[in-house]
């Protein structure tokens, strides 16, 4: 086609920043997002400033997500208006970024654009949907956590909130706060985890009648609306399948935490995942999960 292609090479900034940012948050018993990491320190990070220095203007990617410049000067992002919105995973871009990005897929819906990568002849159309992390395609990431970063599992007790002891785990790593399978038997009612102890090797687990939370911690705020007020109400989104939920949340922009108190009791807010703040259509900004009540 006549297009130089150019092929910077990224893996030790890659590794650095999503991959040791991965091992690290599972060594502190949270469960990270790595795609959301990736955005903003690769893509439309160290891509965007290899493309500016290089004479390009922007950068595109597939996400299917909006952007739109405000009346008021400032980049907005907004969920894609088709069945597979990733807005969720973008909430923290910075302006700069939004201001530099291109999402020519957008609203667009994947069987369609399917059809039409299939009516061009490129093979690719019939390519499965990417379900795992990028990094770990087999989705084994406690192996990988094992060979790959050094991260050593060790038994330990599986506890109730009292401290008393219910039974055994075989590793922190392979425990996620909200999960009910994979626990084993011998409960006298259904349990999830509830909490992860990385400093005495202890998963905390309580009846699922007991897992909902009203009040959610987050910090590492990033707004991207910049006029958003100490206290707002937004919908808010605690994984990337959850529903939305009505929330009041009271934002301390020095410290760069927010709390989260929502209408409706939440089921198992994930310590290391995102809580993504809404209005209508519009993504606010969003935050890391510390904890829960």
């Amino acid at each position: 086609m006549g297009i130089k292609h150019l092929v910077p090479d990224m893996k030790e900034l890659f590794k650095a920043k999503v991959i040791d940012y991965f091992a690290e948050e599972y060594a502190r018993g949270r469960t990270p997002n790595p795609c959301i990491v990736c955005n903003r320190e690769i893509k439309l990070g160290a891509m965007l400033d290899y493309a500016l220095e290089n004479g390009f203007d922007a950068v595109a990617t597939g996400h299917y997500a909006g952007i739109e410049r405000q009346p008021d000067g400032q980049m907005a992002l907004r969920r894609s208006r088709c069945s597979k919105d990733q807005s969720y995973v973008l909430w923290q871009l910075s302006q700069h970024q939004l201001a530099h990005a291109v999402f020519p897929l957008c609203d667009e819906e994947k069987s369609v654009l399917r059809e039409e990568v299939r009516a061009a002849g490129i093979p690719c159309y019939a390519k499965p949907d990417s379900q795992d992390i990028c990094f770990i395609p087999d989705g084994d990431y406690r192996r990988y956590l094992r060979e790959r970063c050094g991260i050593t599992d060790r038994e330990g007790s599986f506890v109730d909130e009292n401290g008393n002891v219910l039974g055994r785990h075989s590793g922190i790593t392979g425990y996620t706060v909200g999960q009910r399978k994979g626990l084993g038997g011998g409960f006298p009612e259904p349990m999830f985890v509830a909490e992860l102890r990385p400093a005495s090797n202890e998963i905390v687990l309580c009846p699922g009648r007991k897992k909902l939370r009203s009040t959610v911690f987050c910090e590492n705020i990033n707004m991207i609306r910049k006029d958003c007020d100490s206290h707002f109400s937004a919908e808010v989104k605690l994984r990337y399948s959850a529903p939305m939920q009505q929330a009041e949340i009271d934002y301390d922009a020095a410290a760069g935490k927010a709390i989260l108190r929502f209408e409706q009791p939440q089921p198992s807010p994930t310590p290391g995942q995102s809580a993504v703040f809404y209005s209508g259509e519009y993504v606010l900004g969003g935050g890391i999960i510390t904890g829960s009540e």
